[in-house]
């Protein structure tokens, strides 16, 4: 009986699989009859982005750009991610913040576009790394601030009281209980804040930075470089997808296993 139901859960996989590849054999095919008849400088075709991408991986200059946008994403996640945590966790122990924290801040800073940001960081610190940096994390702090609230608001209470019972240090509890039942909730918000920082980083170095896959976007822009455009774009793409199946999504079965428990 188990092994019937298991075999007709199992069933409709291959045909997903064989729907996505379908999909993507379409959409390449489209985008394929589309640059046939429009100009190459407004759609190169997917075989021209292929060489494209098979000349940027092989151009060490190029490759040092993608590490620089890399560092700003990863910079940017950890800045934020620690101003985040220690805003969320500012009312959690000291509840006279709450009001301040969750009903001014909190609306403010997701309310801020990201644009302006970029703007005011090159007024600020002018065209580097540090502009851009900045800009990623003002949009990514408020992820990190909600997520992490949330995970405060839904901690176990008769645990946390239990805890309470073996010792009164604020600092031990946190370490070893706290923070566990935190472990899904850092885990999201890292998630969320990856795919959110690439989005931000090219607006961001395209407008503030000196280097990076937004800068190489906007001098091929200047160009009329449309291929170089496509392929930095692919290349983000194929990045952000890589990671959340190779190393995003395997955690996250780990955590789902080892919480189910």
């Amino acid at each position: 009986m188990s092994s019937t139901i298991s075999a007709r859960a199992v069933a409709p996989a291959p045909r997903r699989r064989w729907a996505a590849h379908v999909f993507t054999l379409a959409f390449l095919a489209v985008w394929e009859a589309a640059s046939w008849v429009l100009p190459p400088f407004l759609l190169p075709g997917p075989g021209e982005v292929a060489v494209g991408l098979y000349r940027f991986l092989a151009n060490p200059h190029q490759l040092w750009h993608l590490a620089v946008s890399i560092g700003h994403v990863l910079g940017a996640i950890a800045l934020s991610f620690v101003i985040g945590a220690l805003l969320a966790l500012l009312p959690y122990y000291f509840p006279v913040w709450r009001f301040a924290i969750q009903h001014r801040l909190a609306p403010l800073l997701n309310a801020f576009p990201g644009v302006g940001w970029t703007l005011l960081a090159v007024m600020w610190f002018g065209i580097n790394s540090g502009a851009v940096i900045f800009a990623i994390s003002a949009v990514l702090v408020p992820f990190a601030l909600v997520n992490l609230w949330a995970g405060l608001n839904n901690l176990d209470g008769e645990l946390l009281e239990m805890s309470r019972s073996y010792t009164r240090e604020r600092g031990r509890q946190f370490r070893l209980v706290i923070v566990p039942l935190l472990y899904p909730f850092v885990f999201a918000t890292l998630r969320i804040m990856f795919g959110v920082a690439w989005k931000v980083t090219l607006t961001a170095e395209l407008f503030g930075g000196n280097s990076g896959l937004g800068y190489v976007i906007n001098m091929a822009r200047q160009d009329f470089d449309t291929s170089t455009i496509f392929v930095a774009i692919v290349l983000i793409v194929l990045f952000v997808y890589g990671t959340d199946r190779l190393v995003f999504s395997p955690l996250q079965n780990r955590l789902s296993r080892h919480y189910a428990q």
